[in-house]
């Protein structure tokens, strides 16, 4: 292994030819920078991925180093394949990840082409240089709570506690996102570092090695009314179903462990993660069946206190689909948090928007900031949620924020934002890209597209059509991933990037390339026949040629 240390450029010097392209090769610096084990190009999820290998990377860097403006660099799973004439307007890097034909699209097979060094995991924001560290997923989490709060606790979760698992790079947002919506949370997580480093970047508050010092903490926390998170050391297949035993009932069960990877992301009980190391190298067979015994524990412990009245759901971890394999036939009375929660928003193609400041000023954002707060006065969604992150949120990486913003909204957010570097008022261009888990980026049926009326839960056409409209619409950066390993056939997915450098031509991409991006998604869900995506396509003035 190549112990190498990666940190995104900053400031106004450029080392490629232009700025699209160094704005590309700082973000994908960024997602190792920020990643949960950077030495391994491992961004988070146990095994996502930001190239296939350090050489890789090298040539990865090489190529965009040299890469004109009227050239298209070519991805293939983390490994650059060519560089292609194209012309000024068309993306400068495409990219496939992990794409299986399906008969072939197997955990054993994914495993297989790995090794072999042909293939690697993708993640969603991994592969496609998106990542912007726990930010990154913490408004969708808060949102998933304040909707849970609306539905159940009167809008807040004040006075109430949440119990969950996994404090990793996507599960690590947890904590905040509930102590934001003025709740208790109980985070376990059997990696002592990784709740050291939700502690150091401000996303947990306490962590705790003992079981009854951390329920004294949240409980009392509770009965205060006082917003709390404590990370607990301990393994959830254990923890859960201990509290259970005492009889004691969270307002709210979720979990973020990675139940959908048996072989690398989920540890069982009984191990710590260094055992769980050797186990996995020594016997990997041993391994993944002690691994789906636990999650097996586990699920029934979500199930049990669900059936005593807590708030249960899955988000979006797949430990449902795991857990029926391990013979949990009851597995998917809890509800997943997609349809649960979200689906009225991608209805509006509202989802999980985000732009980064390449320059590394945190200036930057502070000003847009500052538009969004002006030109959305109107959505107290919007605004209540900027302000938080305004003052609770820190920077990770490159200086980046996130917010749930809808159809229409994202590419007049980003057309302010071109005409701010254009103007000088900003140090540097602004890249704009957006989560996976979106309105039209992505076919999962135990997670985004789970139970759809229309029952077209794993047609993932969509995901594929939303790359190609965006790579039309002149968009910076495209990939379409597929699931692998644990996840192998579970999901296709489409991500976007755009880069606001001031220029004509950025001002035309990005609102082209932003349009698309959510329209394509609300003619998704009103294809699924859903009223709320065909009201908001006629009031937006999508053209829609046929819902039946």
């Amino acid at each position: 292994m190549t112990a190498r240390q990666i940190r995104a450029a900053r400031g106004s010097t450029l080392r490629c030819k232009g700025w699209r392209q160094e704005a590309i090769l700082r973000l994908l610096e960024n997602n190792i920078e920020n990643g949960e084990r950077p030495e391994e190009l491992i961004i988070y999820s146990a095994t996502a991925k930001a190239a296939r290998n350090w050489g890789c990377f090298d040539r990865i860097v090489s190529a965009l180093r040299d890469l004109e403006e009227d050239e298209t660099l070519v991805m293939q799973s983390g490994k650059p394949i060519g560089i292609f004439r194209t012309h000024r307007l068309a993306p400068r890097v495409i990219m496939a990840n992990a794409n299986l034909v399906g008969k072939w699209a197997t955990a054993d097979h994914f495993r297989e082409l790995e090794e072999k060094g042909l293939i690697m995991v993708p993640g969603y924001t991994a592969a496609a240089w998106q990542y912007i560290g726990t930010q990154g997923i913490l408004q969708g989490t808060y949102e998933t709570f304040a909707a849970a709060a609306r539905a159940s606790f009167g809008g807040t979760l004040a006075g109430h506690w949440v119990l969950t698992g996994g404090l990793g790079g996507m599960g690590g947002a947890q904590p905040l996102a509930v102590t934001m919506n003025g709740g208790t949370v109980l985070a376990v997580e059997v990696d002592e570092q990784r709740i050291r480093r939700r502690i150091a970047t401000g996303y947990c508050q306490r962590i705790s090695f003992d079981l009854e010092e951390a329920l004294t903490l949240c409980l009392e926390a509770k009965a205060a009314g006082q917003a709390l998170s404590v990370g607990l050391v301990g393994n959830t297949a254990q923890v859960l179903p201990e509290i259970a035993s005492r009889g004691l009932l969270p307002d709210i069960v979720t979990d973020q462990t990675s139940a959908h990877d048996t072989l690398y992301g989920y540890i069982p009980e009984g191990l710590s993660p260094a055992e769980a190391v050797s186990l996995r190298r020594a016997d990997p067979e041993t391994y993944k069946a002690r691994a789906l015994d636990s999650i097996a524990r586990h699920m029934r412990a979500l199930l049990t206190f669900q059936r005593r009245g807590a708030v249960a759901f899955e988000y979006g971890n797949n430990i449902r689909a795991m857990a029926k394999l391990r013979g949990v036939e009851d597995a998917f009375e809890v509800e997943g948090f997609i349809p649960k929660y979200i689906r009225p928003m991608f209805c509006e193609g509202r989802g999980p928007f985000r732009w980064i400041a390449v320059s590394g000023e945190t200036n930057d954002i502070a000003a847009i900031d500052e538009v969004v707060l002006r030109e959305f006065s109107g959505n107290r969604q919007v605004t209540d949620w900027i302000r938080t992150a305004h003052k609770h949120v820190v920077f990770q990486g490159l200086p980046a924020r996130i917010c749930w913003l809808a159809h229409g909204e994202r590419g007049h957010l980003a057309g302010l934002v071109n005409d701010l570097v254009r103007r000088g008022v900003l140090a540097g261009p602004v890249a704009f890209t957006r989560d996976h888990l979106d309105c039209g980026g992505v076919a999962r049926p135990y997670r985004e597209t789970e139970n759809l009326l229309d029952g077209s839960d794993a047609v993932a056409d969509w995901p594929i059509l939303n790359a190609l409209l965006n790579a039309s619409s002149m968009a910076d950066l495209v990939a379409v991933h597929s699931g692998g390993a644990g996840s192998a056939g579970y999901y296709v997915s489409a991500g976007v990037t755009v880069v606001a450098d001031g220029t004509e031509d950025s001002a035309m991409r990005l609102e082209r390339t932003l349009t698309s991006d959510t329209g394509l998604g609300i003619l998704r869900y009103a294809d699924a026949g859903y009223e709320a995506a065909r009201r908001t396509a006629k009031e937006k003035g999508i053209r829609e040629i046929s819902s039946v």
